[in-house]
C-alpha cells in the first residue's frame, strides 16, 4: 500500500513576483486569513478568495499548488502573532507565560486554526521561530538533552488541550444558551452533589473570566512542576 508522498509550500522556492499575475502572495494570504476569521474553514474557497481580489481563481494557481497549500501559509501566517519575550530578560518562567497566552489569544483569535493543528505541517518561518524560541527559553531555565523538547511538548499539548475545546464550545454555544445549559446539567447531575456545588460555584461567574482562571491555574501548576523538575 503506498503512502501520500509528503509535500509542502515550504518546500520550494515561491515563484517571481516579477511575473506572477496582478498580486503578491502577502496580499493573497492576508485576504484569506481575513476570509477564514469571517466565514471559517467551511468559507475558504479559491473561488470566493479570487472574487474578493479581483482576480480569477486559476490565477491564485500560480502561487500555491492547491488549498492546503494556501491553508499553510494563512497557518504560518496567524503565528507570526506570537510574541515570545527573551528570557534573559523576563526570566524564563514570565517568559513561558507570555508565551502560552500569546498562543492562547492568537487561536482564539483566528479559531479555524484550531483544526489545522497537526493536520497541517508547520514548516512555516513563523511556526520555526515560536519552536526555535520555546526551546531558548528551557534551555534558558536549564534543561538539557531531550528534557527540552519535552518541556516544549508538554507546554504546547497545555495550550492546546485547553484552547481548542474552549473554541468549540465558543462556536456551538451562545450566550443566551449557558443558562439553559447549566438548568440541563444541574438537572442530571441532582444525584452527584459534588457536580452539582461545582455548577452552582461556577455559575456566580462570567464564562469568560472563569475559562480565563482555570487557564490561569493550570498554567501556574504546570510551570511549578517544571520548577521543581528543574531543581531536582
Amino acid at each position: 500500500m503506498s503512502s501520500k508522498p509528503f509535500s509542502s509550500v515550504w518546500l520550494r522556492e515561491p515563484r517571481k513576483s516579477a511575473a506572477a499575475p496582478g498580486r503578491t502572495r502577502e496580499e493573497i494570504v492576508a485576504a484569506a486569513v481575513k476570509l477564514l476569521d469571517e466565514e471559517g474553514l467551511q468559507g475558504l474557497s479559491m473561488r470566493k478568495l479570487g472574487a474578493r481580489l479581483g482576480a480569477g481563481a486559476t490565477s491564485l494557481y500560480w502561487y500555491v499548488a492547491n488549498k492546503d497549500e494556501l491553508l499553510e501559509l494563512a497557518y504560518d501566517q496567524v503565528w507570526g502573532e506570537v510574541v515570545v519575550p527573551d528570557p534573559d530578560e523576563v526570566g524564563w518562567r514570565d517568559a513561558v507565560s507570555a508565551l502560552a497566552y500569546g498562543m492562547r489569544e492568537t487561536i482564539l483569535r483566528h479559531p479555524w486554526s484550531a483544526d489545522l493543528i497537526g493536520r497541517l505541517p508547520a514548516l512555516g518561518p513563523n511556526s520555526m521561530r515560536v519552536g526555535d524560541r520555546i526551546r531558548r527559553i528551557f534551555k534558558a531555565a536549564g534543561f538539557r538533552g531531550l528534557d527540552v523538547d519535552f518541556c516544549g511538548n508538554t507546554l504546547t499539548a497545555y495550550v492546546f488541550g485547553m484552547t481548542i475545546p474552549e473554541i468549540a464550545w465558543l462556536s456551538s454555544m451562545g450566550e443566551e444558551d449557558i443558562e439553559q445549559m447549566r438548568d440541563a446539567v444541574r438537572m442530571a447531575a441532582s444525584a452527584h452533589p459534588e457536580m452539582l456545588e461545582s455548577v452552582d460555584t461556577l455559575a456566580d461567574g462570567d464564562p469568560g473570566t472563569v475559562r480565563r482562571m482555570s487557564f490561569d491555574f493550570g498554567l501556574v501548576s504546570l510551570l511549578d512542576g517544571l520548577e521543581r523538575r528543574r531543581a531536582s
